[in-house]
């Protein structure tokens, strides 16, 4: 059986999963939490590094900042989509302001600025608020 390894978001443990199409429950093998947890998770990082380097699903990242209108009003948008794909891609968020260093690295400009990364690698990025509609086909057409 074909399996996937990703990082547990509560425990940053590395698991290896049977790869399906769908799960009913997935809990990680180190601390015992649901890996079906589909909010977007605030990463800095070394967190980021641990998910680019050990998980195999897509990863989707919001680089935002606090005083950032647009970003504020995608945020519940981006929150939606993830609960679209359970163990299919992880969604995190980028704090610019806290993680500058983060963000230059992949040299955001504007913000919100989304980020898809598959295999440690950028497969595509788009910048502004998208509603929740928009931003699912988008991280659709990558998976």
């Amino acid at each position: 059986m074909n399996k996937i390894t990703i990082v547990c978001p509560h425990c940053g443990g590395v698991n290896a999963i049977p790869l399906k199409d769908s799960y009913l429950k997935a809990a990680c093998g180190h601390c015992k939490a649901s890996l079906l947890d589909t909010k977007p998770l605030p990463v800095d990082a070394a967190v980021f590094d641990r998910f680019m380097l050990n998980d195999e699903r897509l990863i989707i990242a919001d680089f935002w900042a606090p005083w950032c209108g647009p970003c504020k009003s995608m945020a519940p948008s981006f929150e939606e989509a993830a609960r679209s794909f359970p163990l299919k891609a992880q969604f995190v968020k980028i704090n610019t302001e806290e993680h500058q260093q983060l963000a230059g690295r992949f040299a955001i400009r504007s913000i919100p600025t989304v980020i898809a990364f598959k295999n440690n690698r950028i497969v595509d990025q788009f910048s502004g608020a998208l509603p929740a509609s928009e931003i699912i086909r988008w991280v659709h057409r990558h998976l």
